[in-house]
């Protein structure tokens, strides 16, 4: 029976400690900040169900054009409607720790053992943790990572505030700054704003959203403005301080902006420090990544690496697919190397943005041949009786033999309408096949199988 031993217990490590249970593994799982890490405690789990309760406001928001009226007779149902931010917390916090638990709960029927604690290597056969030694057949480093923060600008978890920090917030802020407009910028710009907040977003870039579809990012914008969430652009923050009651971003060029409270987004560092993994081995990036292959092989015989601490497309379904991987190919099961080109991805803004596959950016700089058509929303007869008007559908697909390769969503639940194009990407169908599929009318759905009839005109 192989001996694995894996630390972290994020969706890499329990993803991991399940599949090689599952081949028969004995398996131990090395863990200190609770299972489910980050994604499930501070990050991803707490974060879109604070942006559940902003959907719901957007969509209160919005309700007055379809005939919506509450019964103080208001116009405009948003007058009417506020969020208790203590209570939207106390909720984010309780289903992230239910999580946990039915994780934990879901390893312990596996048999996987937990072992509480900071785990380091000692040789590529060996996990230390405090005075217990680990030996292993295959260990897997799953330590995720943690936010980056701005040099003196110090969080203080009550006015300058990382992502993890947020859901200690008892009342809505006034005024947010939010410093960093990628993904995670963006998704709790758009939060906030829909909860109540006055919004600033620090963009150092020429817009929104700069690793995304450009399209993409210029509908959120202008989404974002109309709304009154303020974006400033091509403004790097220098530093952020408390100042009384308050924050004051001081940006490069000299600006000063002054707001209730500051949420710093400026990226990811990864958690591999004092894990003595070069001394046994294993080859790190220099920005302190773990270097792996695509079935998750580190430099060190024996030991991968699987999530946020390897870079590779820093999603919770990634990592889980690394960790799935590692386990096939350490303990000789079928192995399917992971493919970037069929990772799915989702921007949980109003409108989300969900892409696969090809980019726009790639075929702009001649990268690929790939025909691209964009169908707006505006034309799909769902959205207008919901009320949508903001966004498209983008399909690409090779010339000669239509095969799909990518595509972009930006609508509300982009999310679940990404899925029927992951599926076609993944399974390299053709447009014809995709447009001769059965869609609902009206759904807004039947606007992927409108831009597959185009890209068969062209094709």
């Amino acid at each position: 029976m192989a001996r694995v031993v894996i630390i972290g217990g994020g969706p890499g490590g329990y993803e991991a400690a399940s599949a090689a249970a599952q081949l028969g593994g004995e398996v131990t799982v090395v863990d200190s900040d609770g299972i489910g890490g980050s994604a499930v405690l501070t990050d991803c789990v707490p974060s879109k169900t604070l942006i559940a309760t902003a959907e719901v406001m957007t969509e209160v928001e919005e309700a007055g054009e379809l005939g919506v009226r509450l019964d103080d007779g208001d116009d405009d149902p948003a007058n009417s409607v506020r969020v208790d931010l203590s209570v939207v917390n106390k909720r984010v916090k309780a289903l992230a720790t239910a999580q946990s638990e039915g994780i934990e709960r879901r390893l312990d029927r596996d048999k996987v053992r937990i072992v509480k604690g900071r785990g380091r290597l000692d040789g590529p056969e060996t996990v230390v943790v405090g005075d217990e030694r680990l030996d292993a057949d295959v260990i897997l480093i799953a330590t995720g990572a943690r936010p980056r923060i701005l040099q003196g600008s110090e969080p203080d978890g009550e006015r300058i505030l990382t992502w993890e920090q947020v859901y200690e917030l008892e009342e809505l802020p006034e005024r947010l700054i939010v410093v960093g407009s990628g993904v995670t910028g963006a998704e709790f710009a758009s939060a906030y704003d829909a909860l109540g907040s006055d919004v600033v977003l620090v963009s150092s870039r020429d817009r929104v959203l700069p690793g995304e579809d450009a399209d993409a990012a210029a509908v959120l914008e202008d989404v974002f403005k109309r709304r009154g969430l303020t974006v400033l652009g091509k403004s790097r923050a220098e530093s952020v301080k408390r100042q009384g009651d308050g924050v004051v971003v001081t940006l490069t060029d000299g600006r000063k902006v002054e707001g209730s409270h500051a949420l710093l987004a400026v990226g990811s560092l990864p958690n591999t420090d004092d894990m003595n993994l070069v001394e046994s081995g294993v080859s790190l990036t220099d920005g302190g990544f773990v270097q792996v292959d695509r079935v998750s092989r580190t430099t060190a015989r024996g030991v991968y690496a699987a999530g946020d601490c390897t870079g590779v497309l820093m999603l919770a379904s990634v990592a889980a697919m690394q960790g799935r991987i590692a386990m096939a190919h350490a303990l000789g099961d079928a192995v399917t190397p992971l493919d970037q080109s069929t990772v799915s991805a989702n921007v949980f803004t109003a409108p989300e943005i969900a892409t696969v596959g090809l980019t726009q950016a790639v075929v702009d700089a001649g990268g690929s041949t790939a025909m691209v058509v964009k169908v707006p929303l505006s034309d799909n007869a769902r959205a207008k009786m919901q009320g949508v008007r903001d966004g498209f559908v983008k399909l690409f697909c090779l010339p000669n033999t239509g095969i799909v390769v990518g595509g972009v969503v930006v609508a509300p639940r982009a999310s679940e309408l990404i899925h029927p194009i992951s599926l076609a990407v993944g399974a390299r169908l053709t447009v014809d096949q995709v447009a001769q599929a059965f869609t609902v009318y009206p759904s807004v759905s039947g606007s992927v199988a409108e831009a597959a009839r185009r890209l068969h005109l062209r094709s």
